[in-house]
């Protein structure tokens, strides 16, 4: 067993990328060497490490050679191209995009409800997506205790999912708006300052978008393909932070003192339900923390075996750059990183 491993971040330069070194240095994760990967045009430039700050390389082909262990976090186009030649060269992805989510050969993985499909894993790892990370956190220790049948869902989520785009948007259409000056959208159709936008992703022939069918297929994937699932994602004008409605039909009654319970007792989760003393998991709070914090939790009153809660978590760090890393790190537990068929993708 590797007590320490060389070590690619791909997108570095980004905000999730960043993210996923800070996450990389404050977990003392057993970097042997840290590499950043970023395109071309952001070859030479600095990043922060721990205390130090490293130079990005550009990504290219040949980047993963000597690398045990890539996270990458640059797109789904990037992914596409550039995963198989890391995996080629012997070297575990773990991908923080689209792409490889639904692929077959790719297990999805948070840490806190399926760890064991990472014996299977054939080189890529996806990591899912932020709205069903902390979904998912927040629901499988319930779905354990009473079977959860049925899911509806509605994401209240922040600009920090777009990225870097997405937050100088917000902040520069409020500073516009107060200033009388008029906006032009350009990361979202429509204003998002002050305003709520019921949709994230292109949408589907089913006319849901293509970010609520991430929700419905990754729950699938992780949780059970038996449970009936219904999304609707809202990008709302919130820098950092995903909150969630959820609620939730069980095959057993599950009290909501119960869930309480339950979920004071699981890994990765607050429990923040006191609402006549007005405590209530809120996005500003959440923002740079690494649980996924639940409240609101009460019975459904039109539903006999049904639940509602609160569910919010930041979606730069646990829905992205730290679920990655908690791979990384379960990889390393089970001694997981080695690559059985470096062809596999290519």
């Amino acid at each position: 067993m590797k007590k320490s491993l060389n070590v690619a971040v791909c997108g570095a330069t980004g905000a999730v990328g960043r993210e996923m070194l800070k996450t990389l240095a404050e977990r003392r994760f057993p970097c042997a060497s840290i590499t950043a990967l970023a395109s071309a045009r952001s070859a030479g430039t600095r990043v922060p490490f721990g205390d130090d700050e490293i130079t990005v390389k550009e990504l290219t082909k040949d980047s993963f050679k000597g690398i045990d262990l890539a996270i990458f976090s640059a797109g789904g186009s990037v992914s596409t191209e550039f995963a198989p030649h890391a995996v080629a060269s012997g070297c575990v992805v773990v991908d923080n995009s689209s792409a490889w989510r639904m692929d077959e050969r790719c297990p999805l993985v948070v840490p806190e409800v399926n760890p064991d499909d990472l014996e299977k894993h054939n080189g890529i790892i996806a990591n899912p997506n932020c709205s069903t990370i902390q979904m998912l956190v927040a629901l499988k220790p319930l779905h354990d205790a009473a079977v959860i049948k049925r899911i509806v869902v509605t994401t209240m989520q922040a600009v920090s999912g777009t990225g870097k785009k997405g937050i100088d948007e917000l902040e520069t259409q409020v500073r516009r708006l107060f200033n009388m000056q008029d906006i032009e959208p350009k990361a979202y159709p429509h204003q998002i300052a002050f305003n709520c936008l019921p949709h994230i992703d292109v949408f589907q022939e089913n006319e849901y978008t293509k970010e609520e069918m991430k929700m419905v297929n990754e729950t699938h994937k992780m949780l059970d393909p038996n449970i009936r699932v219904t999304a609707t994602c809202v990008r709302v004008p919130v820098f950092f932070g995903h909150s969630e409605s959820v609620n939730i039909e069980t095959e057993k009654k599950l009290t909501a003192a119960q869930a309480r319970v339950i979920l004071s007792q699981a890994p990765g989760i607050q429990v923040l339900d006191n609402p006549r003393a007005n405590l209530y998991p809120l996005a500003v709070n959440a923002a740079g923390e690494d649980d996924v914090f639940v409240g609101r939790i009460r019975e459904d009153e039109s539903c006999e075996n049904a639940l509602n809660l609160w569910i919010v978590a930041d979606n730069v760090r646990k829905g992205a750059a730290l679920n990655a890393v908690q791979i990384a790190e379960e990889l390393m537990k089970r001694d997981l990183v080695s690559v059985a068929n470096p062809g596999m993708f290519l």
